[in-house]
C-alpha cells in the first residue's frame, strides 16, 4: 500500500506540476553551424483542442500537424509525423531549447534547437515593398566548377509585391519541397524544414544573377550554387532517366504486405489490371509527396479496375522496423493500396531487384505497366506540389495516362 501511494504520488506531482506549452506562434531554429553563427529557422504554431496541444509547423503553404506531443514537468518532446525524427526539449519560460533527432543517421544525427515565443518573423529582417526579382525561371547550379555539378530549375515567387520569397528548386529527382524566406539588401535567403529535409539557403544578388550561394543540408552537407534567369532552360525529361533494357521482359518480384503476407504481380488480383508500380521510401520527402498523390489516384480509379503497388526501400533491412515505419505512412495519407516490404536499401540495390531497367537513379521511380503489365512509361523522381505548374502538368499527363490504360 504504502509503495502503491508512493507511486500515485510521483504521477500526481508530474501531472499538476507540468508546465503547459503556450498556445500561439514561434520561431523556431536549428543550429547548423554554432561557430559561424549558421541558423537555419522555420515557424510553428501551438494549438489546443480538447486540452490536447498541436503543433503545426510552416513552410510556405504547407502546414505540418505534429500529434505526437509529450509534456512531463518541463520536458516536452514530440515526434514529427511519418519520418523517424523527433525533437526533445525543454521549457524555458514560454520558449524552447532542446535538440532535433534525426534517427535514421548514426552519427550526426542531433542538431541544437531553440524556440522563441511570440515570433512570427521567419528571418529577421523587415521585409520592404519589392521589384518582381525573382519571379519566373533560373538555371541553377550546384558545385559548379566541379566533378559534382548539378543543374536545377529554381521556381521563385515574391508574396503580395514584397521581399518575401517562396519557390523551390526542381531537380531530374525531384524538387525542394516548400522553401520559404526573403530578400533583404542584396542577399537572398530560403529555408525549409519539414521533419526529413532541414534546408537553408542564401545568395548575393549581382545585377540578375545570383552569386556566392550557400546551400546547408543539416549540419553534415554544405554546398555552394550560382543561378541566372533562363526561361529556355529544361532539366532531362523525367521519362527518359530510367529506360527498359529487354521490352520482351516483365517485372517480377514477390514481398510482404504490412500483414506478412506475401503479394506478387503474377497474383490473380492484378489480372487484366493496369497497375502502377511505385518504388519509394518512408524516410524520403519526394515519396511523401507522391503517396499523398497516388492514395487520391487509388480512391479515384479503383473500381474502374486500377491497382497500385508500393515497394518500401527503409533505411533498415529489419521486417518489423521497416513496417513500423511505413504504416505510419499509410496511416498519415489513408493509403489502401498494398505497400510490401522488400526488406532491401538503397538505388544500388533496387537496380539490382529490377534489372529490367538501366537503373534506379531516384526514389520514388514509378512505372506504369497496362492490363497485359508491359511497361507503359517509367517516371523518374516526383515534382510535388511546391512546383505549382510542373506539378499541374504532371497530375495532368498522368491523368490521362491512367485513362488510357483503363480503356485499352
Amino acid at each position: 500500500m504504502r509503495y502503491l501511494l508512493i507511486i500515485v504520488g510521483v504521477f500526481l506531482s508530474i501531472t499538476m506540476f507540468s508546465k503547459k506549452l503556450k498556445e500561439g506562434i514561434y520561431r523556431g531554429v536549428l543550429i547548423l553551424n554554432e561557430r559561424n553563427n549558421v541558423e537555419l529557422p522555420f515557424n510553428f504554431e501551438v494549438k489546443y483542442k480538447q486540452r490536447k496541444p498541436s503543433i503545426i509547423i510552416r513552410n510556405g503553404d504547407e502546414r505540418i500537424v505534429v500529434t505526437e506531443i509529450s509534456i512531463k514537468g518541463d520536458s516536452v518532446n514530440f515526434k514529427m509525423p511519418v519520418f523517424d525524427t523527433e525533437f526533445k526539449t525543454v521549457l524555458k519560460g514560454n520558449d524552447l531549447e532542446g535538440t532535433w533527432i534525426n534517427n535514421y543517421k548514426t552519427s550526426s544525427n542531433t542538431i541544437r534547437f531553440k524556440a522563441t515565443y511570440g515570433e512570427p518573423k521567419r528571418f529577421l529582417f523587415e521585409p520592404g515593398t519589392a521589384e518582381p526579382l525573382f519571379e519566373g525561371k533560373w538555371e541553377v547550379t550546384f558545385s559548379p566548377d566541379s566533378r559534382d555539378l548539378s543543374k536545377a530549375i529554381g521556381l521563385f515567387h515574391h508574396i503580395e509585391q514584397t521581399d518575401l520569397v517562396e519557390g523551390t528548386f526542381l531537380t531530374e529527382t525531384g524538387d525542394y519541397r516548400y522553401l520559404e524566406g526573403m530578400k533583404n539588401g542584396k542577399t537572398l535567403f530560403l529555408s525549409c524544414f519539414d521533419g526529413s529535409h532541414a534546408f537553408l539557403f542564401s545568395a548575393e544578388i549581382n545585377g540578375d544573377d545570383l552569386v556566392n550561394g550557400k546551400f546547408y543540408s543539416g549540419v553534415s552537407w554544405q554546398e555552394n550554387w550560382i543561378g541566372k534567369k533562363n526561361e529556355l532552360f529544361s532539366l532531362t525529361n523525367a521519362e527518359e532517366i530510367t529506360t527498359i533494357k529487354n521490352r520482351g521482359q516483365k517485372l517480377s518480384f514477390s514481398f510482404p504486405d504490412l500483414n506478412g503476407n506475401l503479394v506478387s504481380l503474377n497474383d490473380k488480383k492484378f489480372d487484366n489490371k493496369a497497375v502502377i508500380i511505385q518504388i519509394m521510401g518512408s524516410w524520403c520527402p519526394n515519396c511523401m509527396d507522391e503517396t499523398a498523390y497516388l492514395s487520391e489516384i487509388y480512391q479515384l480509379h479503383s473500381r474502374q479496375g486500377l491497382e497500385i503497388i508500393a515497394l518500401a526501400f527503409e533505411k533498415t533491412t529489419e521486417y518489423e522496423k521497416a513496417r513500423k515505419q511505413v504504416t505510419r505512412l499509410r496511416d498519415k495519407y489513408s493509403v489502401k493500396y498494398p505497400i510490401l516490404i522488400t526488406q532491401q536499401t538503397g538505388k544500388d540495390r533496387a537496380s539490382e531487384l529490377f534489372s529490367i531497367v538501366n537503373k534506379i537513379s531516384a526514389f520514388p521511380t514509378t512505372f506504369f505497366l497496362n492490363k497485359k503489365h508491359e511497361i507503359i512509361k517509367i517516371h523518374t523522381g516526383f515534382s510535388g506540389p511546391a512546383t505549382g505548374q510542373e506539378y499541374a502538368f504532371f497530375k495532368n499527363n498522368t491523368e490521362a495516362l491512367i485513362n488510357q490504360l483503363l480503356k485499352e
